[in-house]
C-alpha cells in the first residue's frame, strides 16, 4: 500500500468514528436536523424492540420522545472500522447511555444501557453516512431515582452552543458549510 492510499484510509476512518460521535451529540442535545444529516436517504435503523425501520422514521420517533427525556447522555467507547472499498465500510461501536425520564406519578427512572451499534456506511456526495444501524442492548438497567437536575427544554440551550464557536457545535447539522460536510 502506498502512501497515499495509506492516508487516505486514516482519513475516511476517522470520518467514519466522527459520526458516531455527531450522533452521540445529536441525541443528547436533541438535534434532529443534525441527526437526519448523518443518514443516507434509504438508511435503516434497527433499536432492537425499542424501533426497527427506515432512519427518517427513527429521527422522527427520536424527535417525539424530546421532550420526555430530562437528561440523555451517551459515551462512545471502542470503535472498530473496517473499510470494505472506496465508498463502503462497517463497523461495530460500544457505547454507554445514561437517560433520566420522568414517570407518569412524577417521580424519575434512572434508565443505563450497554450497547453495540453494528454498523455499515456508505460515502455519498464525498461525506460518510450511516446505511444501516442494528443496535444489540448487551446491559440494560432501569431503577426509580430522587432527580433533582435538568429538564427535556435544556438540552437544546446547552452552554456548548455560547461557549463553543465552531461550526461543528452549532445546532441542527444539515447546514453544509460545517466542516462535517
Amino acid at each position: 500500500m502506498n502512501a497515499p492510499e495509506t492516508i487516505q484510509q486514516l482519513v475516511d476512518t476517522e470520518a467514519i468514528r466522527r459520526l458516531a460521535l455527531l450522533y452521540a451529540r445529536g441525541v443528547d442535545r436533541q438535534d434532529a436536523g443534525l441527526l437526519r444529516s448523518l443518514y443516507t436517504d434509504d438508511a435503516v435503523d434497527n433499536h432492537g424492540t425499542i424501533y426497527q425501520g427506515s432512519a427518517a422514521g427513527y429521527v422522527d420517533f427520536l424527535e417525539s420522545t424530546f421532550p420526555l427525556i430530562t437528561i440523555g447522555c451517551h459515551y462512545i467507547c471502542n470503535h472498530l472500522i473496517e473499510l470494505l472499498g472506496p465508498d463502503s465500510a462497517e463497523g461495530e461501536v460500544y457505547a454507554l447511555g445514561y437517560h433520566i425520564i420522568p414517570t407518569a406519578d412524577g417521580g424519575h427512572t434512572e434508565s443505563f444501557v450497554g450497547v453495540r451499534y453494528l454498523d455499515k456506511y456508505r460515502r455519498e456526495a464525498d461525506r460518510w453516512r450511516f446505511h444501516q444501524r442494528d443496535v444489540v442492548f448487551d446491559l440494560e438497567s432501569s431503577r426509580p431515582v430522587a432527580h433533582g437536575g435538568g429538564s427535556p427544554s435544556e438540552a437544546t440551550r446547552d452552554d456548548s452552543y455560547s461557549a463553543l464557536s465552531g461550526l461543528v457545535f452549532r445546532r441542527s447539522g444539515h447546514d453544509e458549510n460545517r466542516p462535517d460536510h
